[in-house]
């Protein structure tokens, strides 16, 4: 089991950057892949980038990439998401989410443990 707490949201002008963190606790944190997924206000969760448990694939969504960067330093066990040119329908509550599914890592549902979210809000 892991539990996992996401930290750096908050409030910043289109085109700016925010840094997200997720920690997560045990010392089996190395082994599960990650993934980011988002929603917003009266819209479903949507997957936004995910990394394997070694970080040799990753994965953005097309309206992230380029912009988004994901990176994991299982030392610290910890996975962070680098938010550059943030416009404003980035804004959402971000969550960090892991699994040892290995497969269909897009999907929200193969996950099965997620950290309470962190809210990221970009204005205009």
């Amino acid at each position: 089991q892991v539990q996992l707490v996401e930290s750096g949201g908050g409030l910043v002008q289109a085109g700016g950057s925010l840094r997200l963190s997720c920690e997560g606790s045990g010392r089996t944190f190395r082994s599960y892949d990650m993934g980011w997924f988002r929603q917003a206000p009266g819209k479903e969760r949507e997957f936004v980038v995910f990394i394997t448990w070694n970080g040799d694939r990753i994965y953005y969504a097309d309206s992230v990439k380029g912009r988004f960067t994901i990176s994991r330093d299982n030392a610290k066990n910890t996975v962070y998401l680098q938010m550059n040119s943030l416009k404003p329908e980035d804004t959402a509550v971000y969550y960090c989410a892991a699994t040892t599914s290995r497969t269909h890592l897009v999907v929200a549902t193969v996950y099965n443990y997620w950290g309470q979210g962190t809210q990221v809000t970009v204005s205009s």
